[in-house]
């Protein structure tokens, strides 16, 4: 008894070391909606949303808290049919010049062709951290859960619950991170023909609006800080670190899913691939 006590008390001093921890989700006290109107449509009281895209505006909605470390999970159900041109994303993102970003976007295609999940990192501005991915199944059959495992020592998107990229903290070594700036969640689905599909060679056929992507089932388990060191010791997510089956099966996702990835892109990066993607650092990708 005594044990289980000590347990209690140590669970609520951690609860309490931090500004707040936020459990769970819901699009109307959660959200504001960003731009669109009507065109974001929360429902269900609260549990499921869609966001539209027609020719006159595309849609989005915004956290109304920001957060500094957590789990965040969205499921989502995508554009079907020709979805060209269209992007629909879920990311985490500061504001500002030297803002920090965990950016998840997909990119539509048409009907017979899958679609693209573009993911980047930015750290005080610096973006161009892009890996991209087909995934394994249709997105517009069914919901998947796609989600965002972010704490000071290293970042995991998943999908399905299945690791697909990780990126860990280097600034060590001169890689920024995002460590210091609280960031809201965004979901947003517009209009990005002028490049999202075959470099913009695709054009959205309007004939088809509105095009509709849908959500449900928002998660957080994340510290909504108002002072940074309040959030520090923060870790919300579940995975802290891979074990020797999920690191098989993200090498193996990596081997048959990845389209394109920057550490790979000796043309953009002709005087030298950035630090984190040399020889010696790249095992820690699959960590």
């Amino acid at each position: 008894m005594a044990s289980y006590v000590s347990s209690i008390f140590f669970l609520l001093s951690l609860c309490l070391s931090f500004s707040t921890i936020a459990f769970g989700g819901n699009f109307y006290t959660d959200f504001n909606i960003l731009f669109g109107d009507k065109r974001a449509n929360i429902q269900d009281g609260g549990t499921s949303m869609s966001l539209a895209l027609d020719s006159y505006s595309g849609s989005g909605i915004a956290s109304k808290n920001e957060y500094l470390f957590g789990r965040f999970d969205m499921q989502i159900k995508l554009v079907p049919g020709n979805s060209a041109g269209t992007v629909t994303t879920f990311y985490l993102s500061s504001q500002g010049k030297y803002h920090d970003e965990i950016d998840l976007e997909f990119l539509g295609n048409l009907s017979s062709d899958p679609y693209l999940l573009s993911t980047n990192i930015y750290a005080n501005g610096k973006g161009d951290r892009e890996v991209q991915f087909y995934l394994w199944f249709d997105p517009t059959e069914d919901f998947h859960t796609y989600s965002i495992d972010w704490n000071p020592q290293r970042i995991i998107i998943l999908v399905d619950n299945i690791p697909i990229r990780v990126m860990h903290n280097r600034e060590s070594i001169g890689v920024p991170f995002p460590t210091k700036q609280p960031m809201r969640v965004y979901t947003t689905l517009w209009n990005g023909d002028s490049w999202a599909t075959r470099g913009g060679l695709v054009k959205i056929d309007w004939s088809k609006a509105p095009f509709i992507a849908n959500f449900k089932n928002f998660n957080a388990n994340a510290c909504i800080s108002s002072r940074r060191a309040s959030c520090n010791g923060f870790n919300g997510g579940r995975n802290k670190g891979l074990d020797s089956k999920t690191r098989k099966k993200l090498k193996e996702i990596h081997s048959k899913w990845v389209v394109y990835d920057y550490c790979r892109d000796f043309k953009r990066f002709a005087r030298g691939l950035p630090y984190e993607c040399r020889k010696k650092n790249l095992h820690l990708n699959f960590e």
